[in-house]
């Protein structure tokens, strides 16, 4: 997915560098039939942008899960939720 967001961003002429957009993954399992299965994954984007990009950043982030092959793989089978941490640079 950072992949995704990261191609969302340049698309909109917003170009970060590596350690200006990072995401952390946890994966969630539950016994489903006594068996450990995914059942969920929450992905924590952390941003620092440009303060002229917020717009084009906050669409970008409304779309990239829509546009995702990964997200649309897991789709149905497992939830992929995301949360952002927008820092904006001056």
């Amino acid at each position: 997915m950072l992949g995704t967001l990261n191609g969302a961003l340049e698309v909109r002429g917003v170009s970060l560098s590596p350690e200006d957009i990072t995401a952390d993954v946890e994966g969630i399992n539950e016994l489903v039939d006594g068996l450990p299965v995914l059942t969920r994954i929450i992905v924590r984007y952390r941003l620092r942008v440009p303060a002229s990009t917020r717009d084009k950043v906050d669409r970008a982030l409304e779309r990239h899960a829509s546009k995702c092959p990964t997200a649309a793989s897991l789709g149905g089978a497992v939830t992929v939720e995301w949360e952002a941490d927008i820092e904006e640079a001056h």
